[in-house]
């Protein structure tokens, strides 16, 4: 008897749609994306009380050597990257160069 009754087709439920006076609000939220978006919330929220708990545990007079290199700037930490200009007669010797491969790919593809 219970496997009749499973195979019968059985009628889908539909969600109900905003009012009309409601409108305005914008589509109504149906109660999977009301929990999708309280996960994200709670997930966020215990991250933040997780860093949070992380910068209480930090010890102050710690060293490590990455801090040599930096620098902080109201209080936002910029790094050095050990970027240096390249000398100016070296430049001129790279720029030539890319010029004549593209010269050379140039003719190459005339042919």
């Amino acid at each position: 008897m219970s496997s009749i009754r499973n195979s019968l087709h059985r009628r889908n439920h539909k969600e109900r749609s905003q009012l009309v006076n409601r409108k305005r609000l914008g589509i109504l939220e149906k109660h999977k994306d009301y929990v999708q978006r309280a996960k994200d919330f709670n997930e966020k929220k215990e991250k933040i009380k997780r860093l949070k708990q992380k910068v209480v545990d930090r010890n102050k007079d710690e060293f490590y050597f990455g801090m040599v290199n930096q620098r902080t700037k109201n209080g936002v930490h910029y790094r050095d990257r050990g970027n240096t200009s390249l000398p100016v007669d070296l430049v001129k010797i790279l720029k030539s160069q890319d010029e004549g491969y593209l010269r050379t790919i140039r003719t190459k593809n005339l042919k």
